[in-house]
């Protein structure tokens, strides 16, 4: 994969750069599956959900990318460092298109970073980490578990908003009015074609106090100012550091603005999200998808409704039995 270049003059303010992956959760909702594997490591197919997120960044032109991680995420660094034993048993068997695959992961020009967050103190907390890093410079958050199908990658179109207004850019989408809990909820007016100017956000709010049905998703573009914010902030919902209350405080005194996208966006930290991925994805796979589309057409010939009966021969589960010493 090629890394996107975008030309600046002197007098063009700087762009973004870098972009940082928050990866230390736990992935309660995915257990037993996460017990002893990353919930980034998951696959939609043939790909791990954070090298989906990687690619969205390479194509947006970052060429830094920072990786918070925690306690048993050794497999992600791993992933994105070179397997040399691989690489040389592909090319012994000639296995070339794998092998070009395999080192493009990480594309030449292209730095990694990763930094281990001791304690799971919240997104707030992971975004800090990344500071020293970061600098002065505006950068990009991404969140592995939102994965975004659309034609121009997600983060180039935010990078475009911020090119043009210099403001930081939330990624938003409208949420169902009783699901507004689960998300970082922004009040707002409208200032041009998909731009919303944030007045104020609100993290995870009961639908009868949300100010909007307009939510908040795991793509962000901040300038550094707002590690200032994230340092004095006190733990907040649940309590972690929220990067949402850090926004808020940036509010004070510097524009943001929500990007209302052009893409669909699965939540992979949920089941159903994750196989509804998994279906899209699938279909659009170059090797697999043709096949996958009769299958399913198959399926729904048959009558889909039938492999998940109230009879349904379920497989057996293990009865424990007491151990004799």
């Amino acid at each position: 994969m090629k890394i996107a270049s975008r030309h600046l003059s002197k007098n063009t303010p700087e762009s973004v750069r870098t972009a940082v992956f928050p990866v230390a959760g736990m992935g309660t909702r995915f257990l037993p599956a996460t017990k002893a594997t990353a919930k980034e490591m998951m696959p939609i197919v043939d790909k791990p959900l954070i090298q989906y997120a990687v690619e969205e960044a390479l194509e947006a032109g970052c060429d830094r990318l920072v990786f918070i991680s925690g306690r048993g995420k050794r497999a992600i660094a791993d992933h994105f460092d070179v397997a040399f034993e691989l690489e040389h048993e592909l090319e012994r068997r000639g296995k070339q298109e794998l092998l070009d695959e395999v080192r493009n992961i990480v594309p030449r020009g292209v730095s990694t970073v990763f930094l281990r967050q001791p304690h799971p103190l919240g997104l707030g907390d992971a975004v800090l980490m990344a500071r020293d890093v970061v600098g002065d410079h505006p950068f990009a958050v991404l969140l592995a578990d939102d994965l975004i199908l659309s034609k121009k990658p997600v983060l180039a179109q935010m990078i475009a908003q911020y090119d043009r207004y210099h403001a930081a850019i939330l990624a938003i989408q409208r949420v169902p009015h009783e699901e507004t809990n689960k998300y970082g909820i922004i009040q707002c007016w409208p200032w041009e074609n998909k731009i919303q100017q944030v007045s104020g956000i609100i993290e995870k709010p009961h639908p009868n106090e949300a100010p909007s049905d307009l939510g908040v998703v795991g793509r962000y573009v901040l300038p550094a100012k707002i590690f200032e914010y994230l340092e004095d902030l006190p733990a907040g919902s649940g309590g972690e550091i929220q990067l949402t209350d850090g926004i808020a405080a940036l509010l004070r005194e510097r524009q943001v603005l929500g990007y209302e996208f052009e893409g669909r966006r699965f939540d992979c930290g949920d089941k159903l999200g994750y196989l509804q991925a998994t279906v899209e994805f699938g279909l659009r796979h170059a090797g697999v998808g043709k096949p996958f589309a009769e299958y399913l057409h198959q399926l729904a010939t048959d009558g889909i409704c039938s492999y998940v009966a109230d009879d349904q021969v379920l497989p057996p589960t293990r009865k424990s039995k007491s151990r004799v010493a």
